[in-house]
């Protein structure tokens, strides 16, 4: 038995992430992580790579499974709260460029009737629809293309003259060279998106079509709207003009639709060489047109035109399923205006994660970003810098190691942030493969707010055990720090066992910098 998951479905999966995230009850993140991804100087743990920036191998393929989506969770370091201004839709980028033939939109592209210039089955791959030189973005209704009229055919259209410009609600030619092409003005893409969202490679659809109050885009969906306006159909392609029966003039288009007609012309031999929609009805899924022939005629060579049938009531009414639109994009940027997040860090992982709790609750966290790492108040005198990477461990009073690696340090502060992951319990064999030091390394093990020093074996600071909240005064500066200290130490700001990851990406390794910003576009495809 043969199946296909249907375009349909893959734009309303993109519909529904989209609505997710926009929604009350769920909040999403984009985040960064693993500040020590492994390079044959550093050392090299669970998940990690010794090749982790070698070409040609560069970075691993992320793993999907229960032991290192919770990995990702720990070596997470800070995230950001996706909503309604940092998540869009996006279709491919078709630029309009002069002399560039482009498809016309058809409802009945398939395996067996390929689109004619791309030779492709869906209609979503090919080339129907453009942006301009002003980011407006029309959808080709006819290209000039024709099947066969007495012999003459035009299959590939004609080559596009004409820069489509303008804005009117209804379908036009775009200039005056008589290219053929007939236009339907959709959407302007707004500058704000503009910077967020645009790439080479995709274009981004507005949001909330179908509710939108924006003054032009409730204009373009409600002059759609055929079940007000009864202009459904647009064009009715000629794949074959027939000849000696037909003649000029209005005709009604049957179906499971109603009140749409067809002007037609016709040549001295009754060859049908042009057609023009006089009305466009409503409701129509599938149409022909109705000649009137009676039912004892004789028609020796029938004309076959072909009443293109829109997406939903008409152009312009839905974009998400006019366009295809089975891609959304994610948009973070990272920089230095909170100490949430870290600039004197490095990282090699960008992911989403869905609904991580509170650190000491079951409360979904929902504040606009977090950090996920320990912290740790220094002393200010100690004798070397802390190495982003590095192995830091601490003797605790109950006679056990702790261990974390470093994450950040800064030297404003004085505050050093790490995590914790498996790699520092599964130590060197990074399996579950039995060893002689399990019963002192295997369990994690919470540093302490204690005199005791910690160390990375090059440098060795003491814990400033006096400091506690938020803020810490440098001179006279006061400086929120991001998370609450007590007693010199803070806890991550989501519990790092909770959270749906649904995305992961590895990348190479990132050095942050107080003087550049991070813009992270993460593409999900459905």
């Amino acid at each position: 038995m043969s199946a296909i998951v249907t375009d349909q479905f893959r734009i309303a999966n993109a519909n529904n992430f989209v609505e997710s995230v926009l929604g009350d009850s769920n909040n999403y993140y984009i985040f960064l992580g693993l500040s020590n991804p492994g390079t044959p100087s550093t050392p090299v743990g669970f998940g990690r790579s010794t090749t982790w920036d070698d070409s040609p191998s560069d970075p691993p393929s992320p793993i999907d499974n229960q032991q290192y989506l919770s990995h990702y969770r720990n070596t997470a370091l800070f995230g950001k709260k996706l909503n309604s201004s940092n998540i869009r839709r996006i279709v491919r980028k078709v630029n309009w460029v002069s002399n560039n033939r482009y498809e016309m939109y058809r409802h009945d592209y398939n395996v067996g009737n390929l689109t004619p210039i791309s030779k492709s089955a869906r209609l979503f791959d090919s080339n129907y629809y453009v942006v301009n030189s002003d980011f407006k973005v029309y959808i080709c209704i006819y290209n000039g293309s024709h099947g066969d009229i007495g012999g003459t055919t035009n299959l590939t259209g004609n080559t596009s003259q004409d820069e489509p410009t303008f804005t009117d609600l209804e379908i036009s030619a775009a200039g005056t060279s008589g290219d053929g092409y007939l236009w339907k003005y959709l959407f302007t893409i707004p500058p704000s998106d503009i910077i967020k969202f645009d790439s080479t490679e995709y274009i981004v659809v507005p949001s909330d079509w179908s509710t939108s109050t924006d003054f032009q885009i409730q204009s373009v969906r409600n002059a759609a709207d055929s079940n007000i306006n009864n202009n459904q159909i647009k064009y009715v392609y000629i794949e074959n003009g027939g000849s000696g029966v037909y003649r000029s003039g209005t005709y009604n288009i049957k179906g499971d639709g109603s009140g749409a007609k067809v002007n037609i012309e016709v040549d001295t031999s009754g060859r049908i060489t042009k057609t023009i929609v006089i009305s466009g009805g409503s409701g129509y899924t599938f149409g022909i047109v109705d000649f009137g022939h009676a039912s004892t005629d004789t028609i020796s060579n029938p004309a076959k035109l072909i009443p293109i049938i829109p997406p939903s009531r008409g152009h312009g009414y839905n974009i998400y399923e006019e366009l295809g639109a089975d891609k959304v994009l994610a948009y973070s940027r990272f920089d230095d205006s909170t100490r949430d997040f870290p600039t004197n860090t490095k990282f090699a992982q960008v992911g989403i994660i869905k609904n991580p709790e509170k650190y000491s609750s079951a409360t979904l966290y929902s504040a606009s970003e977090y950090s996920s790492l320990g912290a740790i108040k220094l002393t200010s005198e100690f004798d070397a810098i802390p190495t982003i990477g590095n192995k830091i461990e601490q003797s605790t009073t109950i006679g056990d190691i702790a261990r974390g690696y470093i994450a950040s340090y800064d030297t404003e502060t004085k505050i050093l942030k790490y995590y914790q992951d498996r790699s520092l319990n599964f130590a060197n064999t990074l399996d579950q493969t039995d060893r002689n030091d399990v019963t002192s390394k295997a369990n994690v093990i919470g540093f302490e707010s204690t005199t005791n020093t910690i160390s990375d074996g090059t440098f060795t600071a003491s814990i400033n055990t006096n400091f506690s909240g938020i803020t810490t005064t440098i001179g006279s500066k006061e400086i929120n720090v991001g998370v609450i200290f007590n007693d010199g130490l803070a806890n991550p700001e989501i519990n790092k066992n909770t959270g749906d990851v649904i995305y992961i990406d590895n990348r190479s390794l990132v050095e942050r910098d107080s003087r550049q910003k991070e813009d992270i576009k993460i593409i999900l495809e459905f």
